[in-house]
């Protein structure tokens, strides 16, 4: 894989700058991908900033998929690593219990001194030329609607559509524990066999349903999955009988700090020390339940909550329950900072998810792409043919854990 092209203006010489794409290889690029990570983390100079740790693992964003890759760019006589991406190929559904096979590209950087002369399209191109042989119809990315370059690469230069746009909503850690309601509500755990019974009859009809749901639930990485009900309700559930209770809650929880850690760098002493104030209080008076700031400024966390769905006249309290139900595991969890939900704007969960307004993003900007289309035989036989232009008639996305 390899690509000439034109160098800065700035330089002020005419020259070709020689890029060659290939796979990642561990031993040879790890050391360089990890420089070039740092150097690439979000944030302006003078305001904080996240920063991402990837504990040594380049590759742990997609090693959780079946089948996954990733590229780096590297450039000139001395090899230079200035640019990467990754990518997985699974099987989800688009609606109404069809599935296609879609590529998730993520995780595209390239180098400050590199950038604006065409490494993250050829770096794109050459993935969906995987992605392609992998098998893959569609293809997707997803970043925050404030992230313009990136928007811009995949929808003007590589031909990416403004597809979905969920909402993520965080709730921070505080030094106390949050309510679950025990005199009225019993929280079950569900075993992997049964939850995954349980998410293919209620996400059939969703977007983004994972065909391996069954390996998810299955992962070191999920901590379990658990369900919500009315306590007078329990002595006449039977899950073998009867599969879901008139009123209940589900979801499962996702350990993200086995895979990445997060720290807030770059804030003010002032800034630095009213947090922690606050934390110290909280502790000392927790029967005040005071909004509290979490200890965001050593590396933390997060528990990814997924799988959310409530049904019956008290779903929307089970709901509140469970999720605070899975806040207290990240509470008694010294290195989580943080309980994180993806869903649809319009998914009636959506409202019964407690969290922070600040902390939260009100769209999450999802980008599609058609790759090629299905096989002859497969999902042409079925309606929607395309999934880009179909309008889509549920409000439910099922957001993959591996995904975040």
């Amino acid at each position: 894989m390899m690509l000439k092209i034109a160098a800065e203006q700035s330089l002020g010489v005419d020259q070709e700058v020689v890029v060659v794409v290939r796979e990642y290889e561990n031993d040879r690029d790890k050391v360089a991908v990890e420089e070039l990570e740092g150097r690439c983390e979000v944030g302006q100079r003078g305001k904080p900033s996240l920063v991402t740790d990837l504990m040594g693992d380049p590759v742990c964003r997609v090693r959780h998929f079946s089948t996954h890759i990733m590229l780096v760019a590297e450039c000139g006589e001395e090899k230079e690593i200035v640019g990467m991406v990754r990518g997985c190929v699974k099987d989800v559904t688009r609606g109404n219990s069809v599935y296609a096979k879609l590529a998730y590209i993520l995780g595209l950087r390239v180098s400050p001194t590199h950038r604006r002369l065409g490494v993250g399209t050829k770096l794109v191109q050459k993935l969906e030329e995987w992605c392609k042989q992998m098998g893959a119809e569609y293809a997707y990315m997803a970043t925050d609607c404030t992230n313009e370059p990136s928007i811009n690469l995949f929808t003007k230069k590589c031909d990416y559509t403004k597809f979905r746009t969920p909402t993520m909503l965080v709730q921070p850690i505080h030094a106390h524990y949050k309510s679950v309601g025990w005199r009225s509500t019993a929280i079950a755990r569900i075993p992997p066999q049964l939850a995954e019974t349980i998410y293919r009859r209620v996400f059939a009809n969703s977007e983004f349903f994972p065909k391996d749901i069954d390996a998810i639930l299955k992962s070191k990485l999920n901590l379990g999955t658990f369900m919500a009900i009315p306590k007078k309700s329990l002595p006449k559930w039977d899950p073998v009988e009867s599969l879901l209770p008139p009123s209940f809650a589900i979801l499962s929880v996702w350990n993200t700090k086995e895979v990445f850690k997060l720290q807030v760098k770059g804030v003010s002493m002032l800034t630095y020390a009213c947090c922690v104030g606050s934390r110290v209080l909280d502790e000392w008076m927790p029967w005040l339940r005071l909004p509290s700031f979490p200890d965001v400024f050593r590396k933390f966390g997060v528990y990814f909550m997924y799988g959310l769905h409530m049904e019956g006249k008290h779903g929307s309290y089970l709901m509140k329950s469970l999720c605070n139900f899975a806040y207290n595991m990240g509470r008694n969890d010294g290195g989580c900072g943080a309980v994180v939900a993806e869903v649809g704007q319009r998914d009636p969960v959506r409202e019964a998810i407690p969290h922070w307004r600040k902390f939260s993003v009100a769209e999450d900007v999802w980008c599609i792409k058609k790759l090629r289309d299905a096989k002859q035989g497969e999902s042409k036989r079925c309606e929607p043919s395309d999934w880009i232009n179909f309008r889509s008639s549920t409000s439910v996305i099922f957001v993959d854990p591996r995904d975040f």
